[in-house]
């Protein structure tokens, strides 16, 4: 079996203000090769910022590899090397932040043989002031995409719309906050319906609360969260 190449990847990512404009970095080091990847979105916040980079390093990387990661985001590095991911996945994700971003990089460390290190920003490594120069230059950038997970928080009409779907949509298979939405796959969040929403005249029923897709805002409800009108 062929030895895995190792890689060195610095990354870095961060918003101003924190939620903001964003932008992400990486420097990935293979013996005299070099790369740069950076990157940024229009609203966002530093944390998922801090994983989009470790994201998109490891994406970049066409094989299976040996990498020894740096990040000064104790989030990320405390995340992955001290178990809160584990207690996070055995929670189904539930009051986790950024659970998107978490899932995508537990599939691309599946890939690789990856070890994670902390380093304190701004304290002369070169490579993670490159990295934050990366950074900032990418909020600067125009025209950024949305940050569609983050962006697409359900409004005041989807919670509206989702009462007046019909009971035939009821059944859903999915139960709970941190399931996977069945049209895009993102973790599906949970809203409840507005405690001073009246029930329209002639309405037999409502449901408390209901869970949506923050990415393609696919809307799902299930028996269990219905009630009946006295």
């Amino acid at each position: 079996m062929d030895q895995l190449k190792e890689v060195i990847i610095y990354t870095d990512g961060g918003c101003d203000p924190n939620p903001g404009t964003g932008g992400y970095s990486a420097v990935l080091i293979f013996g005299k090769h070099r790369k740069e990847i950076s990157g940024g979105f229009r609203l966002t916040t530093n944390n998922r910022m801090e994983l989009t980079a470790v994201i998109e390093a490891l994406r970049a990387l066409k094989e299976p590899c040996k990498v020894r990661l740096y990040s000064d985001s104790e989030y990320v590095v405390k995340a992955m090397t001290q178990g809160w991911v584990q207690k996070w996945i055995k929670k189904r994700w539930k009051k986790v932040k950024n659970p998107d971003l978490w899932q995508q990089l537990l599939e691309l460390t599946g890939k690789h043989q990856v070890e994670f290190n902390w380093v304190k920003g701004h304290s002369g490594i070169m490579e993670n002031e490159r990295c934050d120069l990366l950074a900032i230059a990418a909020t600067k950038l125009m025209d950024l995409p949305p940050d569609l997970v983050y962006e697409n928080e359900p409004t005041q009409t989807d919670m509206m719309e989702v009462e007046e779907l019909p009971a035939a949509s009821t059944g859903s298979k999915i139960k709970q906050e941190g399931d996977l939405c069945r049209k895009c796959s993102s973790p599906v969040i949970k809203k409840f319906r507005p405690e001073n929403k009246p029930v329209k005249q002639g309405q037999s029923y409502y449901f408390e609360y209901y869970f949506i897709c923050p990415g393609c805002k696919a809307m799902y409800y299930v028996e269990e969260a219905k009630r009946f009108v006295k």
